[in-house]
């Protein structure tokens, strides 16, 4: 049984108290999500910094370039896993409104790591993390649509970046502006993140990756 002390969340808070425990709930989520796994991981295989590697980016499409499938997927799996994980005990115990600023910290945590003097990853796999939990069906549209894309063309940028819109896109279409704030910011950070990736698209020059 969850204490009623703490489920304190409503509307969105305008107190100061309410402001304090806002900031809290970001920060920790943010610090969860600056875990730079793809880092962590790739030591562990010891396949190097993954920093100095492809496109020397953290997630798990980079670590999948070094030829490891085994470390990608497990990148993948604790990137995924620290957005849903955050998110759900936020809205556990504090309410809905607390899962919304914990998905913001723990996205934001992801690109711009503390732990990686604020560099980080494009946020892709947090924020199917973070979909799960916020919207199961939008989770599993976003996942469905990624594998798709990525099957259908080997670019994982682009799936990605189809992938991130259209789930923002279905919010509105099912006017579901609850947390359409979050999903906005999100949305457009991964297309900002992944402004090389659109660039080289266009000039046909996207490196493919290799799925199976």
């Amino acid at each position: 049984m969850i204490p009623d002390v703490l489920r304190f969340w409503g509307a969105s808070p305008t107190a100061n108290d309410g402001l304090m425990w806002v900031f809290c709930i970001f920060f920790i989520s943010y610090i969860v999500g600056s875990i730079p796994f793809g880092v962590l991981i790739s030591k562990l295989y010891k396949l190097g910094d993954i920093r100095s590697t492809g496109s020397g980016n953290i997630g798990a499409t980079n670590v999948l370039r070094s030829g490891s499938k085994s470390a990608a997927f497990l990148t993948l799996m604790m990137d995924i896993a620290k957005g849903s994980i955050v998110v759900f005990l936020a809205g556990e115990f504090l309410g809905i409104t607390a899962s919304h600023f914990a998905a913001f910290g723990v996205f934001i945590g992801h690109l711009f790591s503390i732990f990686l003097f604020f560099k980080g990853g494009k946020g892709v796999a947090t924020f199917i993390g973070i979909q799960i939990i916020l919207d199961i069906y939008i989770g599993i549209f976003v996942c469905m649509v990624w594998i798709f894309i990525a099957l259908t063309t080997r670019f994982s940028s682009l799936s990605s970046l189809i992938s991130s819109i259209f789930s923002l896109l279905i919010l509105v279409i099912i006017n579901d502006l609850s947390y359409i704030w979050v999903q906005t910011i999100m949305v457009l950070l991964i297309i900002i993140s992944h402004r090389k990736n659109i660039y080289n698209l266009i000039l046909g020059k996207e490196s493919k990756i290799k799925l199976i």
